[in-house]
């Protein structure tokens, strides 16, 4: 279930994508889920047809969808593989902050500040 709301500050595209995003994050759209066409999906929300089409893309380059040319765009396998990667990448942290002796309060602290300004790592 999708909704988007025409008084928020954020554009309907972003509201789209987000959404999307967490169903497929949450498994609630399962990998390989056929997604709806822009046009219909577009006419079932109300939106133009090219607000869709920015989700849809932003998603794709995101890896969590992609598109098989006319059979339509599927919920990607890729995402499920870039979850398995921040997994293995959160363990590894983990070892490395337990061999320097750092408490979890401040290597939280760390990853969140990492993730505050990934440009500055």
């Amino acid at each position: 279930m999708i909704v988007i709301d025409s008084a928020s500050p954020v554009p309907p595209f972003e509201q789209l994508r987000a959404q999307l995003a967490a169903q497929i994050q949450e498994r609630t759209l399962a990998v390989g889920t056929r997604l709806p066409t822009i046009r219909r999906l577009a006419a079932d929300l109300g939106l133009a047809v090219n607000t869709v089409g920015r989700a849809y893309r932003e998603l794709e380059e995101a890896g969590l969808i992609e598109t098989r040319g006319a059979a339509g765009s599927f919920v990607s396998a890729a995402g499920e593989q870039g979850r398995e990667r921040a997994r293995r990448a959160a363990a590894e942290y983990a070892a490395v902050i337990a061999s320097l002796g750092i408490d979890a309060a401040e290597a939280v602290h760390i990853v969140q500040a990492a993730l505050a300004r990934p440009d500055s790592y």
